[in-house]
């Protein structure tokens, strides 16, 4: 039984109304009061699709074995790297082997069902198992475009497998097509569009009919036989027809989330995907559709084994915890959509040379510190010589990792002088449980609300972006488990 074995999801903490978008940017576009409804997901200033994908990637590895994973596979259209394999990136901050395939998808919207097929075919075939398949999206529009009030930031992430399988796949359709209502070219910043009415009447109300039709032909199905019916359309006059056409009762039309994230491009498919399979009973037959250059149609069934997963945040949970971002100005900076001056501090040339990094890429990319194997005594950053004065081994260390381990502060401060997109910048020690202590950066938190003792876990996120070189560098910050649990 080949099929999906665990599923994780994230959504950033902080979410913009679109009426205060609207407020701001409507005397531009006032059309724009059609889609000033609900909020937006929006990444932090330390986050991108990248980070989000980590994030994914460890809620759907929670409780799992990470040396049987075989492959990563990571999909994406704003993904930080064009040539650098940025699935490379997320293995090891994930703590996978390096012994492993790794792939990034992109090119179009449905590149996260592309993915999640390959890693089927992969384990139908017994090539590989225990796949890690990722999408995640942060994409941006141009201000006063619809784009900037439809987009959202998001994630999700499923390992695909075939033992303890939660969601059995049983079989796809596919269709494809050099359909341009989306584009983006080589040095493009925004996301560009092709009419409305050329998207959907052309788009949507023909493509997923016919790719539908598709798959329910092939194994001879009816609509009627799915429990949920999930598919990337986030257009509300045209879902509405699209249900009707294609006879998707009310019940079964999984919500897009639309109101609530906004849409998170090849992320959209698998985030709909995981907070289905949050909800979902044992028996229940779900239909996903993406869409974009193209569809792909995939079709599972749930097992009894979805009663025995191991908790995950998913996306229901992430949803919970959100925090009001209420300054329009703020994401435009955050985004690099509105300059900012964040002080001379800021011009240093700070990048991480490529030796260091390569020398120094576990602990920055994984946080591995090492465990003396004699003592137990554990360091960070790793040591050759065990710190225990009691002990001194030499050589007799471990790898161990920091990054799933609980902290807590020992001491912190606000540093309104430090180079910050979102000052003060706040930084200071963290103790781990277990032994272990190194000072950190803090985020998705206000300097108000922390104190001495409190508890943090690990978020890997990005430490710099040199805009001379165009790279981004990344590593771990401290957040308060009240924000994450």
């Amino acid at each position: 039984m080949v099929g999906i074995c665990s599923y994780g999801g994230y959504v950033p903490r902080y979410r913009l109304k679109r009426s205060a978008v609207y407020q701001a940017m409507g005397w531009m576009n006032p059309g724009n009061i059609a889609h000033a409804r609900g909020e937006k997901a929006v990444a932090n200033f330390d986050e991108d699709s990248l980070t989000m994908t980590v994030a994914a990637g460890r809620d759907a590895l929670a409780g799992m074995d990470r040396s049987k994973v075989e492959g990563i596979y990571c999909a994406s259209t704003t993904m930080p790297y064009k040539e650098r394999l940025n699935a490379g990136i997320v293995g090891a901050a994930l703590g996978l082997n390096d012994h492993i395939r790794a792939a990034d998808f992109s090119g179009g919207l449905k590149a996260g069902t592309t993915a999640l097929l390959s890693a089927l075919d992969g384990v139908e075939a017994k090539r590989l198992n225990h796949i890690a398949v990722t999408a995640s999206e942060c994409r941006l529009g141009k201000p006063a475009s619809p784009q900037e009030l439809i987009f959202g930031d998001a994630a999700a992430a499923v390992i695909v497998g075939d033992q303890n399988v939660i969601a059995e796949f049983k079989g796809s359709y596919s269709i494809t097509y050099d359909f341009a209502d989306h584009y983006r070219g080589q040095s493009a910043k925004y996301d560009r569009q092709w009419e409305d009415r050329w998207i959907r009447d052309l788009g949507y109300d023909q493509f997923i009919p016919e790719v539908v039709n598709g798959l329910l032909n092939k194994y001879e199905l009816k609509m009627a036989d799915f429990a949920k019916v999930l598919y990337d359309c986030h257009y509300a006059a045209a879902r509405k027809k699209l249900n009707q056409l294609m006879g998707i009762a009310p019940e079964a039309d999984q919500n897009n989330l639309q109101a609530e994230i906004g849409h998170s491009g090849t992320a959209q498919p698998l985030v709909m995907l995981v907070n289905a399979l949050e909800a979902a009973q044992p028996g229940d037959r779900l239909l996903l559709v993406s869409f974009g250059s193209g569809c792909d149609a995939l079709y599972f069934e749930v097992t009894g084994n979805i009663k025995n997963k191991a908790h995950n945040k998913g996306i229901s949970e992430c949803l919970t915890h959100r925090a009001e971002l209420d300054n329009y100005t703020k994401y435009l900076v955050w985004r690099n959509i509105l300059p900012g001056d964040a002080g001379l501090r800021a011009e240093e040339d700070v990048w991480t040379r490529w030796s260091a990094l390569w020398r120094s890429r576990k602990t920055v990319l994984g946080l591995w510190g090492t465990k003396c194997q004699k003592c137990g005594t554990v360091q960070i950053p790793p040591q050759a010589v065990c710190v225990n004065a009691a002990c001194g081994a030499v050589g007799a260390m471990e790898d161990y990792r920091f990054a799933d381990k609980i902290g807590r502060i020992a001491s912190f401060t606000g540093d309104m002088l430090a180079a910050s997109s979102n000052p003060p910048a706040i930084y200071g020690q963290i103790e781990f449980e277990g032994g272990g202590k190194m000072m950190f950066d803090f985020t998705d938190c206000d300097l108000a609300e922390l104190a001495t003792g409190m508890v943090v876990s690990m978020s890997f996120r990005r430490k710099y972006y040199d805009e001379k070189r165009d790279i981004s560098g990344y590593f771990w910050k401290a957040v308060p488990m009240k924000e994450v649990q």
